[in-house]
């Protein structure tokens, strides 16, 4: 009997052709859908994919940040990948990801800056270690609260900071702290780090326990594990926690940390969003 080999849903997402001069073809899939648009994770992996796949990268991702411009309608998108300088260990990138807008004139979506790296072995520590609680197996996966299809992309399972019970406007606190990885399993890597480093929900809704309109502005994603921790690390779950610092005038931010099971950093990253009464 011969089986057929399946892509990943991930995989499949962050499917790239690659044309001339760094430009990128890519399409949004319903796997990774959100409310209106596809989940930001997707969107920065899709821009780091780019820089992954470019024939000119030098080491590896250390730094990415992505802005949403405006929203990435369902379809075909383009990102155009640009080195803008590369330096003996450090290489800079500068990106963007297109779509036709209403008049058939390609417009900006997203803009994005990557930093890679060469990474040479050197004293190391850390100065923040990983919450000390119960392994997965001891956590139910948590159905979806909402109607997104990327939720049914991750299994997730909360420590703390789950959904309020009551959505009653009397929320008290902003932090998370759960067991991920990708449903079905994948082995880890730089891309599927930079997309689990945004399925943390909106911080004010857990602090205010009320669902308002958001949108996130900008995250980045700082990488401290190189592709082979990633590899190691493989299929198993990570431990994540996100926490607000500040919700004022219509934005909050967001900072967050991701370990492997042993314990090692591997990724944190800050972002700030948009919220509306």
């Amino acid at each position: 009997m011969t089986h057929q080999a399946t892509t990943h849903p991930l995989d499949d997402a962050l499917a790239l052709q690659a044309r001339d001069n760094g430009v990128f073809v890519g399409h949004t899939t319903q796997a990774y859908w959100n409310m209106v648009g596809p989940f930001g994770g997707i969107t920065a992996a899709s821009m780091l994919q780019a820089v992954m796949q470019h024939p000119q990268l030098l080491g590896e991702p250390i730094s990415l940040t992505v802005n949403f411009a405006g929203a990435v309608m369902e379809g075909d998108f383009t990102i155009r990948a640009n080195p803008v300088r590369t330096n003996r260990s450090t290489q800079h990138w500068m990106l963007t990801l297109e779509q036709p807008g209403p008049d058939g004139q390609m417009m900006v979506a997203t803009t994005a800056t990557v930093v890679t790296a060469v990474r040479r072995e050197t004293w190391s520590v850390s100065d923040c270690p990983m919450p000390k609680v119960p392994d997965a197996s001891h956590f139910e996966r948590a159905a979806p609260d909402f109607p997104a299809q990327w939720l049914n992309a991750y299994d997730m399972r909360p420590v703390t900071g789950n959904f309020p019970k009551a959505w009653d406007g009397g929320g008290d606190a902003s932090l998370s702290q759960l067991w991920v990885r990708d449903m079905p399993e994948r082995s880890l890597d730089f891309v599927s780090l930079a997309a689990a480093s945004d399925l943390f929900f909106p911080r004010i809704w857990l602090r205010r326990a009320k669902r308002v309109p958001i949108g996130t502005v900008s995250i980045t994603t700082y990488f401290h594990a190189t592709g082979a921790q990633l590899a190691q690390t493989g299929s198993s779950y990570l431990f994540a926690q996100a926490q607000a610092q500040e919700l004022r005038n219509g934005f909050f931010d967001q900072t967050a940390q991701l370990w492997n099971a042993e314990g090692l950093m591997l990724a944190t990253s800050n972002q700030i969003v948009y919220y509306k009464e």
